[in-house]
Formats: C-alpha cells, sequence, structure tokens
C-alpha cells in the first residue's frame, strides 16, 4: 500500500544531523570542576593512552596540572577596570560544555531513529536488498549502544566525542551509516539524482578517511561539508517529487504480495497476452 510522502520524507533530514553530529562535534577543553589557585603536584599527569591519538591531543589542553592555572590568576584589563577569571565562570563553562556534548549524542539518536523510519516506508521492489538495509541500521544501533555502555560511558564521555576520539569506534557504528549510503544510492539509481549519486561515495569515503587516520581535520570539515549541502538539496527534492514517481511502479508490490499459486497464474496469464499480441 502507498504511504504518504511527508511521512517517508522527514527522517532523511534527521539522518543528516546525525552525520554531522557524529564526525564532527565542536571541540569542548574540560576544566576541572572545583579548580585550585594553588596547583598541586602530589598526583602524577594522567595518561593518555586509553584515548587514541586525537583524544590525547584534546585532553592534554585541559586536564594536565594546574589546568585553567594562568586564566584564573592573570588580571585582565578591562573598558572599566581589571578583571579575573573566577571559579563561578569555570563552573558555567562547564556546563555549557556538558549541555553541548549531551545535544550531540541526541542529534544522533534522533537521526539514527529518522533513518530506521525511513528504511521502513521506503519503496524497494527487491525485499530482500530492504531487509539488509535494515539489518545494517539494527548493527549499527547495537553497536552504536553497546559503544556507549562499554567504552563511553565509563570514561564519562558522550558516544559521538568518544567516536571522534577513537575512530576504530566506527566498526561499531558505522553499519549505521551503511544503510544511509544504501539509501542514497537506491535514490539515485531510480531517479538518476546527481546528489545522491555522489553522496555514494563521499560517506564511505569521509568514513573511511576518519577511521584510517589519513585525513587530517580540514579535510574531513570540508568533506563533511559536502555531505551536509548535498543532503539538503537531497532532502528538499523529495518534497517536490511527485507521488507517483516516489512509489514507483505499483504492481511489482501487488504482485509480490500475493501468493504464490495467484503468481503463477498471472503470470501465466500475462504470458498468453503477450503471445496473442505476436500472432
Amino acid at each position: 500500500m502507498p504511504i504518504g510522502r511527508l511521512q517517508k520524507r522527514r527522517p532523511t533530514i534527521a539522518a543528516a544531523a546525525a552525520a554531522a553530529a557524529l564526525l564532527l562535534p565542536p571541540r569542548v577543553v574540560s576544566l576541572p570542576p572545583n579548580p585550585s589557585l594553588v596547583p598541586s603536584f602530589k598526583n602524577p599527569a594522567p595518561s593518555f593512552a586509553p584515548l587514541g591519538r586525537r583524544g590525547a591531543r584534546l585532553r592534554a589542553a585541559g586536564d594536565r596540572p594546574g589546568a585553567g592555572l594562568a586564566d584564573q590568576t592573570t588580571v585582565y584589563n578591562g573598558v572599566y577596570g581589571p578583571w579575573t577569571v573566577e571559579d563561578s565562570d569555570v563552573r558555567e563553562g562547564n556546563a555549557a560544555g556538558d549541555a553541548v556534548r549531551q545535544s550531540l549524542d541526541l542529534f544522533y539518536a534522533a537521526g539514527a531513529a529518522g533513518l530506521g523510519l525511513s528504511l521502513v516506508l521506503i519503496h524497494i521492489y527487491v525485499t530482500p536488498i530492504k531487509r539488509f538495509l535494515q539489518a545494517l541500521w539494527a548493527a549499527g544501533v547495537l553497536g552504536s549502544v553497546g559503544t556507549y555502555l562499554a567504552a563511553a560511558r565509563p570514561l564519562d564521555e558522550g558516544l559521538v566525542q568518544y567516536v571522534l576520539e577513537h575512530p576504530a569506534a566506527l566498526w561499531f557504528v558505522g553499519p549505521t551509516f551503511a544503510a544511509l549510503t544504501g539509501l542514497v544510492f537506491k535514490e539515485g539509481l531510480c531517479y538518476g539524482k546527481l546528489e545522491a549519486g555522489i553522496l555514494t561515495f563521499v560517506i564511505p569515503g569521509l568514513l573511511l578517511g576518519h577511521l584510517s587516520g589519513l585525513m587530517d581535520n580540514s579535510t574531513e570539515s570540508g568533506l563533511l561539508g559536502v555531505w551536509m549541502v548535498l543532503f539538503t538539496i537531497f532532502a528538499a527534492r523529495k518534497f517536490q517529487q511527485p507521488i507517483k514517481d516516489d512509489i514507483g511502479d505499483k504492481s511489482v508490490f501487488m504482485f509480490n504480495a500475493l501468493p504464490e499459486e495467484e503468481k503463477n497464474a498471472l503470470i501465466q496469464k500475462l504470458e498468453r497476452q503477450t503471445q496473442q499480441k505476436f500472432e
């Protein structure tokens, strides 16, 4: 049965938000919750090995002993007088950073849910292909939940932040984006949409670049920008697409829904009609 075009297309926009949240969250430097004006060197500096090559760079800026000391002991000359960074300022900055990190995970969850709904409502003639894309999505969701519970949460990090700092985690969340790649490939193949065809290469290219570490941050940011622009065009054009074209050949779905006996009878009937045309 055909399903409303509007219901089917909105989830694709949410999927783009998930991609942006997962691969390019803002770099928020964590400051101590209760900073002290007197540095203490009793405890050794934390080890950065478990965080990976990118995590070490991010943590080194904010978790070393005495982090934030320079800002709190430095007197700045303002327009109306001198001022310093106080403990309350640091706490407010930490609260804002926590809110941003939590929002990134919410964006990713909303996008993954939207993609899942799209894969339920999408019209694909070959049912096994549709089931395969749905299986990829399910594997990515389970991998995302497992990565958060087993790896990110013990480090007091969000899923998005953890994947950014640990590219190897893409092995677990990546199937979600493989399903997204299959969706845009289907759209490009069926309707000849250029933006969908380009996305078929941009999405896996960006993910593989992040996974292998062969791309620097600027290259990843550029590809992600291309991804977002093309996906916005892709989603906007879906709203302008005629319902007939969006459904495709409805008779194929009607045929697939028939019992095997009725399928065979219908095929024989069509064959007889074809033979009569050439007699």
